[in-house]
């Protein structure tokens, strides 16, 4: 069985009678977007198409797919879209996330409908190398993953992008 393993609950999992069973092992794509997902330091984001462009497979929309279907087995509100807005009925929950992490936000204006800040995207937005030594789990300073043909991450799994079992948006 893989790693990540849909949990019945959490946003934007699929609804009874849709999607994958509850504990069912993940497609390959799907364990590598979620093991991306997993990586991505607190306080960061990586948008569905920078994951897509960093496992060099899929796009945004396949990203999103994952997530919406998977994503509540890892730190979901880490990927988003491009724009920074956050995702619609699940705005609340990530920011309380982004406030704890300490994700950088850019406030609404008071025009703005329901005042919900976005991400500062230019601030926030992770590149996939680790915070502090300047290197993936290896150290070489490389992205995660890289150079690896076989797309085994330091955890023992594929490494792939991943998310918060949220509907997809790009």
């Amino acid at each position: 069985m893989s790693q990540h393993q849909t949990d019945g609950g959490g946003p934007g999992t699929a609804p009874a009678g849709g999607g994958p069973p509850e504990h069912a092992e993940l497609p390959e794509y799907a364990e590598r977007v979620l093991d991306v997902a997993d990586l991505i330091p607190p306080g960061r984001v990586m948008t569905y198409g920078d994951i897509a462009e960093w496992l060099g497979e899929g796009g945004p929309r396949q990203v999103g797919r994952v997530m919406a279907l998977y994503g509540s087995a890892v730190p979901w509100w880490r990927v988003v879209r491009a724009d920074g807005t956050l995702l619609p009925a699940h705005e609340l929950r990530a920011l309380d996330h982004y406030r704890a992490e300490g994700t950088p936000l850019r406030e609404a204006s008071r025009q703005a409908e329901g005042h919900i800040p976005r991400i500062d995207m230019r601030r926030a937005r992770w590149d996939g190398h680790a915070r502090g030594d300047g290197g993936g789990p290896g150290g070489s300073g490389e992205p995660v993953g890289s150079g690896d043909p076989g797309g085994r991450g330091g955890r023992g799994g594929p490494v792939g992008a991943g998310g918060p079992g949220e509907k997809a948006h790009t």
